[in-house]
Parts: C-alpha cells; sequence; structure tokens
C-alpha cells in the first residue's frame, strides 16, 4: 500500500453517547470533539488549498504568465 506523499488530516472520532457523564466536567468529551472538530476542519481547508495549488497545471512555472 502506498501511502500519499501529502495525505489529507484525519477527522476526530465523534464520542459515542455514552461518553458523556453529564457531570459537567471541565472539558466534556463534547467540548473537546467540537475543537478537535474544528482543527479538523481549518487542517482540512489548508491542506485542500495547498492540493488545488500544487494541481494548477501553472504551479511554479511561467508558463501561466502573459510575456
Amino acid at each position: 500500500m502506498t501511502v500519499p506523499a501529502n495525505p489529507p488530516p484525519i477527522p476526530p472520532e465523534k464520542p459515542l453517547p455514552g461518553d458523556c457523564c453529564d457531570g459537567g466536567c471541565a472539558v466534556c468529551v463534547w467540548e473537546a470533539y467540537d475543537d478537535a472538530l474544528r482543527h479538523y476542519h481549518e487542517a482540512l481547508a489548508a491542506w485542500q488549498a495547498n492540493a488545488d495549488a500544487s494541481a494548477s497545471p501553472c504551479a511554479g512555472t511561467d508558463a501561466g504568465t502573459p510575456g
């Protein structure tokens, strides 16, 4: 199996309904998941932007500039 040179970020694992104890924890599993999901979406957007720039036929060349 070949691993891509720049693999996409992996989404966080969603907690199961019973993972929260409903005890008012300082950092609830749902809050931790929300934070991880926000970071994932930020990383995914950055990864997609990088992938889009790399896929451009003119990326890194002068071929797309008028001359």
